[in-house]
């Protein structure tokens, strides 16, 4: 297998590879693999005071920082309106175009048949339809050369389905915490002005750093720390005594949509995700 592991994450927002997927892709970055994330929609709707061409500009400034922070190769946002996703045909031909075009070996999205927020149903679904079209394919989107083999498709658990998805591969982000912690600062959009206003947060947000650290920390806890149903893939891949010293983590399911059974080389590419 060649050195060189190429990965594309894509979500439905920016700032949502880097509160999915950000530890992981930054330990990838370290080891000289090569990521791109590609937000669908250019958030042009996440805010309560700015909106349209404004936020999404700014939205896009905050993702160059943030992929500054984890070391990203490319971070691509499509320019399609927030809160109005839909698995279209021509999306999901932009779709095959990106994972060809970044010759990509894994592919991290969203589950296809659930989360509450539509944007990021649809996401997911737009990625499942892709898939079987990426490799081999050769008449389907011909102006993109298709894949020699497909990659590996792997689901990161939308907010709203923590408690039904399976955690196939659980890695270890203890090391890139802080540069997590960074790209997750870079989008003050999200974490320290729309949410705190949509959940209605009652604590400020602080002002200095360690503070604003602690406040991703404990607001965002379930993107971070180790959960229950981690314990099991922690376990067998970094063996019992290492495992209970994993305080953080990002989980990741294997997507049925993989042709198959997974293939050596796919089950290669998960073991070299988890390092």
């Amino acid at each position: 297998m060649k050195d060189v592991i190429r990965v594309i994450v894509i979500a439905a927002h920016p700032d949502e590879p880097e509160i999915y997927a950000g530890g992981t892709t930054a330990l990838l970055a370290e080891r000289g693999h090569q990521v791109k994330f590609l937000s669908l929609t250019n958030g042009d709707a996440g805010h309560f005071e700015m909106s349209g061409e404004a936020l999404a500009k700014r939205r896009a400034a905050e993702a160059v920082e943030a992929a500054r922070h984890l070391g990203v190769a490319e971070y691509e946002i499509l320019d399609n309106h927030d809160g109005s996703l839909l698995p279209t045909l021509e999306l999901r031909e932009a779709v095959i175009r990106r994972i060809r075009s970044w010759k990509a070996d894994i592919v991290i999205a969203f589950h296809p048949e659930g989360g509450t927020h539509t944007d990021n149903r649809y996401a997911g679904r737009v990625v499942a339809d892709a898939s079987a079209f990426v490799a081999k394919v050769p008449n389907i989107v011909p102006d993109t050369p298709c894949l020699d083999e497909p990659p590996l498709f792997l689901l990161m658990p939308d907010y709203s389905m923590r408690s039904s998805y399976k955690a196939d591969i659980v890695v270890d982000i203890g090391s890139t915490l802080e540069k997590k912690l960074l790209a997750c600062h870079a989008h003050a959009t999200q974490f320290y002005e729309f949410a705190p206003f949509e959940q209605r947060m009652t604590k400020s947000v602080p002002q200095d750093w360690e503070g604003k650290r602690q406040f991703i920390l404990e607001g965002w806890s379930t993107f971070f720390r180790v959960s229950n149903e981690m314990q099991s893939a922690l376990k067998r891949d970094y063996g019992v005594d290492d495992a209970e010293n994993v305080r953080f983590a990002e989980p990741f399911e294997f997507a049925d949509y993989n042709a198959g059974e997974l293939s050596e080389r796919q089950l290669e590419l998960a073991s070299r995700l988890r390092g």
